[in-house]
């Protein structure tokens, strides 16, 4: 990073830094969280994937939403961005029903406030898909929230606008990646406001963390599915008896090469692009 950078923050994932211009640096580091906890293990080259991959999806749906993407720098990992006010909210959709969905269906027949037919198996097909807002937790857990709590947050208008881009989002990831083979079941989106008041699209799109990547050619309803998203990772820490609270679990050499393999094929088969070849000339993807 620049001599001028400022770091101003860090995420689970992301080191924020401000650049003089008034823009703003996003560098993507291999760290993995799961249950809200960063583990202690990096994913290498996990960074990478997600920056060029949201960078592929910033470019192909600005004209559904525009969103705050300036430029990518040569080392894959770093974008560089515009500063926004965010929404205090995930904008998360489900278009099937799994994760933390299909555990509210089964207690309530209802997923954020949204009523669901009857006697639906997990990994189902839902009749149309849904817009599933929830907290952003500063510490522990995100929380699942209805509408009407997340308009309170947002702002009746702000809410609205946020919803609609999702949906529409969802709807046209879903359709790309159904012809790559891979069913999207649900994803996260960040939205911001820019100075104008429009609603912007921020952070990281339609990666293997912020998504549910399913192979669509062993899909199979009433079980879990194979992904390719870090739901192998959460498998695994389920399995060690860890209370999902820090510090979480160092993941072994196997779960650490499988995971970066599911990364990079989720990134192939997205953008129809060799890894290796966005690793020597990022600016494939735009």
């Amino acid at each position: 990073m620049s001599p001028e950078a400022i770091h101003i923050g860090s995420g689970k994932v992301r080191e924020i830094y401000a650049l003089p211009d008034d823009t703003l640096a996003l560098v993507a580091s291999d760290r993995i969280s799961t249950f809200d906890v960063v583990l202690p293990t990096p994913i290498p080259d996990k960074g990478k994937v997600l920056t060029g991959l949201s960078s592929f999806w910033f470019t192909r749906t600005r004209q559904i939403v525009p969103n705050h993407l300036l430029g990518l720098r040569e080392d894959g990992r770093t974008m560089i961005c515009q500063k926004l006010e965010m929404l205090p909210i995930e904008c998360v959709v489900r278009g099937y029903l799994a994760g933390s969905g299909w555990s509210d269906y089964q207690q309530t027949g209802a997923v954020c406030g949204h009523v669901l037919p009857g006697g639906l198996e997990q990994s189902a097909q839902l009749p149309e898909p849904i817009f599933t807002p929830a907290t952003k937790a500063a510490e522990g857990h995100d929380e699942n929230i209805d509408e009407q709590q997340a308009a309170a947050l947002c702002g009746a208008a702000r809410f609205a606008a946020a919803k609609e881009a999702s949906l529409e989002l969802y709807r046209y990831a879903s359709a790309h990646a159904e012809t790559r083979g891979i069913i999207l079941a649900d994803t996260k989106f960040e939205l911001g406001v820019a100075p104008d008041g429009s609603i912007v699209l921020a952070d990281e799109a339609l990666t293997p963390d912020s998504s549910r990547f399913w192979p669509a050619e062993s899909f199979e309803v009433g079980r879990p599915q194979p992904s390719f998203d870090k739901q192998f990772v959460r498998d695994w820490c389920e399995q060690t008896g860890w209370n999902k609270e820090p510090p979480g679990p160092e993941l072994p050499a196997d779960v650490v090469g499988g995971t970066r393999a599911r990364y990079v094929e989720a990134f192939e088969l997205l953008t129809e692009i060799p890894f290796d070849q966005y690793l020597a000339r990022p600016e494939v993807v735009l």
